[in-house]
């Protein structure tokens, strides 16, 4: 009896999961973040326990992973690129729009898109001691 409720309760975290990704294509970065839980946690549920629960959601949000691979290294060069024209807003510290990863480096997804009331107390690069 236990075990059968831990399985429903991963499963329908995996569909869950799943939904989140292909409704907004997010990575699976992103949907650990949302969720709160981590990456090994987010790939597991909809790469293999997935496939066991939904195998048409499945197929839908492998298509999407397979979209975020083959281009991880654009957005990789994007970033780096950014990062070293000093257009990356980092927070410092609590943020008005509830951003959950203000406070720890890295810019939450209002501050990327300077919508956030926290991206005006970011350190432009030429503010930066380097």
């Amino acid at each position: 009896m236990q075990e059968n409720y831990a399985w429903e309760y991963i499963a329908e975290r995996a569909v869950k999961e799943a939904e989140h990704i292909i409704s907004t294509g997010a990575t699976v970065r992103a949907c650990a973040n949302y969720f709160g839980i981590s990456k090994s946690t987010v790939h597991k549920d909809v790469s293999e326990r997935l496939k066991d629960v939904d195998a048409a959601l499945y197929a839908g949000v492998r298509q999407v992973l397979d979209k975020n691979l083959s281009e991880r290294h654009i957005r990789g060069g994007l970033a780096t690129r950014d990062k070293y024209r000093g257009k990356v807003a980092s927070c410092k510290g609590g943020c008005a729009c509830g951003g959950d990863t203000c406070g720890t480096g890295d810019a939450c997804a209002n501050c990327a898109k300077g919508e956030c009331a926290c991206a005006d107390t970011a350190l432009s690069r030429s503010e930066q001691k380097l």
